[in-house]
Formats: structure tokens, C-alpha cells, sequence
């Protein structure tokens, strides 16, 4: 098989739109009885039992199979390590934390993981009402348990959620069953909240992100891992790319001599600020000598009584121009003086300008403090 097709094979899990995964969030929070799916003879399941099984879908991140599997008491609460109750309202209301017992799966055996404290509530809200039911076997297990997710002595099918839960969110949300990506189903909820996770401001590692899914090989989960454009954009933007290539500089528009017509005459009409000086050569950005600025014709020490009288003038235009930078002369503006002397030794033979060379000057120039001065 070409290796073009060979490339395309393997898992892809496909992540909801953050805008489209709220509307269903919110759904899914605001549930009514007018909202759960009914039968010719009413609801077909209780409110509550809807209203369960689909927080565990959306805040979970189980799959289908699993959800269906849950067991009676699958949820525990604790405070400071110490197991509380579940009716403990003042502490559950604080900052207890909601841990949900997962059975054993396609790639692992049993595990528990920290879930939303509303999806502990929703469960233990089913689990007050839900009547005393026949154990069932688990085909996965074989054992004899009691499925959370029972009502009248049946369980909750695996395809119940694909064929009633998220119908019922997506028509109460407003939003259409399919996105550019195929349809809306169960195992989406599961790529979407890993990636959530892996992209929060705060964000699980790959190896807490493996733990809470319940993978196996971490290889697993980096098919769940996968960075948003968001987070990629706000990466790159912190790294700085174009910042560090180049830099603003600011600059000094005589507009006097251009109305004049002196400019055109050769008199100077730009003056790019070097802090120590104003340089005057038109072709600033391609001069070599422009971060370590020699005293070539074109510059201008801002001592100078010329300088002073161009700051006085009150119709200079001021603006900024953006000057790319060499690894060597970037290092001379991060890291200073060594780095600074070491550009003036590699130029100090490299004509300036006015066409001579800085190495005559070089035993006049010292650089102290960031300013040039005369030696």
C-alpha cells in the first residue's frame, strides 16, 4: 500500500468546537422534564437517571461501554484524604473532592479518577431514587453487579447515548447533530475533554492525562493530545520570533529641509536615534556598522551643538522604524558591553559609509554604560 494511504491509517479523534461543546455543557445543566426523551407511554427513563447519564457523558470522558457499566456506589467523596458522606453539604459544598470508580475496560483494568463534584451530585441524586434492583452480570467481568444506570430491572444500553442523550442536547442547544468533522457522537466527548485538559491554562501532563483516561501507553493517549490553535498561537507569540530578529528604532523627520528642498540638495532629513547620536545615512537599516555605530561623516553626537538644535526644532515629525538584527548584533543589545566590543572588533575593518574604515578610530572609543565617548 502506498505509504501516502499508510499515513492516513490509525487512530483520529475528532474534538467538538469549544462554542459548539458550551452550548452542549449548558444543555445538558439546564435539563427538564420537557426535555427528556419519551416513549408512547411517557418518559422512558426518570429525569434524574437522564439527567445522570448525561453529566457522567459530559464530564466524564468515558466511553460509551463504560458509562453503561458504572456500578451502584461508583461515587466517593473525600476531605483532606478522609472519606465523607455524600449528604455532608457544608463540606461538599466547600472543597470536597469527587472521585468516580471506572470497572475494568478495553485497555485496563479498574481505576479511579477525580471527577466534577455536579456529576457526583447528579449520581447521588439517581442513586437516592433508584429502587432496589436484580444483579446482572457484566459481560466484560462476568461478575454479578449492580448497574448504576437500571431502571425497572434492564440497564441503560451502551447506544444510549448516541441515540437519545445527545439528540436531546443538540435540539435544546440549538445546534446541529453534525459538524464538519461527521456526526456528534459519544466517543467525541472523550476527545474533546482530553484536550481540553491538555490545553487549559493550568494544563494536565501527557502522563496525568494517560492516569485520568486510563490508557495504557502513553502513546495512546498523545492521539487525545493534540495542541489547539489557540494554545500553538499563544506559544508562538510568547517565543518571540519576530521580536528577536528585529527591533524599533525611532527617527527624526526634518520636515523643514524636505519642504525646503535642502533634502534634495543632500542636506539631511532623517536622523535615526542611536541613543548616544543621530545617524543620518538614508540606508541606515543596511549599514553594517548600525548597532556599533563608528564616527563615520554621517553621525552626529547628540553633545553636538547640531544636535541640540535639531531637538529644538518643534516640526520634527517622530516615528519608529523596524531595523532587523544579526545574531551579532542581536547579542549586542541583549547581552552588552563584551558583546558590543566583540562587533566593533569584527568591523573595525569594514568601511563605513563615508568609505573609511573604523580601525583608526578604535583606540578612541569607549563604551561605558550602554554610551559611546571619547576616549
Amino acid at each position: 500500500m502506498p505509504r501516502s494511504i499508510t499515513a492516513l491509517l490509525g487512530p483520529h479523534p475528532r474534538v467538538i468546537a469549544d462554542e459548539v461543546w458550551a452550548k452542549l455543557l449548558w444543555a445538558g445543566l439546564n435539563l427538564e422534564s420537557a426535555d427528556i426523551p419519551r416513549g408512547k407511554a411517557g418518559p422512558t427513563y426518570p429525569l434524574e437517571l437522564v439527567r445522570a447519564v448525561t453529566l457522567t457523558w459530559l464530564f466524564a470522558g468515558q466511553r460509551s461501554n463504560e458509562i453503561a457499566r458504572l456500578r451502584l456506589g461508583c461515587i466517593r467523596w473525600q476531605h483532606d484524604g478522609n472519606p465523607v458522606a455524600g449528604d455532608s453539604e457544608s463540606i461538599l459544598a466547600r472543597d470536597a473532592v469527587c472521585l468516580l470508580d471506572v470497572p475494568a475496560h478495553k485497555t485496563g483494568t479498574a481505576f479511579t479518577k477525580p471527577v466534577d463534584p455536579l456529576l457526583g451530585q447528579a449520581i447521588n441524586s439517581w442513586e437516592s431514587l433508584r429502587p432496589q434492583q436484580p444483579k446482572r452480570s457484566d459481560k466484560r467481568t462476568g461478575e454479578q453487579v449492580d448497574f448504576l444506570f437500571s431502571h425497572r430491572a434492564r440497564p441503560v444500553s451502551s447506544g444510549y447515548i448516541n441515540s437519545s442523550i445527545i439528540p436531546m442536547l443538540c435540539r435544546k442547544a440549538g445546534v446541529p447533530a453534525a459538524d464538519v468533522r461527521g456526526n456528534i457522537t459519544s466517543h467525541r466527548a472523550r476527545s474533546t475533554i482530553a484536550s481540553q485538559l491538555y490545553n487549559a491554562k493550568e494544563p494536565m501532563t501527557l502522563f496525568e492525562l494517560q492516569a485520568w483516561l486510563g490508557h495504557r501507553s502513553p502513546e495512546s493517549t498523545q492521539h487525545y493530545a493534540k495542541i489547539s490553535p489557540n494554545t500553538l498561537t499563544k506559544a508562538y507569540e510568547d517565543a518571540g520570533y519576530f521580536a528577536r530578529n528585529v527591533r524599533t528604532i525611532e527617527v527624526l523627520v526634518d520636515r523643514d529641509a524636505v519642504t525646503s528642498g535642502a533634502a534634495a540638495a543632500g542636506e539631511p532629513w532623517q536622523h535615526y536615534d542611536l541613543g548616544h547620536g543621530y545617524c543620518t545615512y538614508t540606508f541606515f537599516e543596511q549599514c553594517p556598522h548600525r548597532m556599533a555605530c563608528a564616527r563615520c561623516d554621517f553621525y552626529m553626537p547628540k553633545e553636538s551643538s547640531k544636535a541640540q538644535l535639531l531637538e529644538a526644532k518643534n516640526n520634527l515629525q517622530r516615528m519608529r522604524a523596524t531595523i532587523p538584527l544579526t545574531d551579532e548584533e542581536l547579542a549586542a543589545v541583549d547581552d552588552g558591553r563584551v558583546a558590543l566590543d566583540r562587533l566593533l572588533e569584527r568591523l573595525a575593518n569594514v568601511p563605513t559609509p563615508s568609505g573609511s574604515t573604523p580601525r583608526p578610530l578604535l583606540p578612541i572609543i569607549s563604551v561605558r554604560g550602554g554610551t559611546t565617548e571619547d576616549g
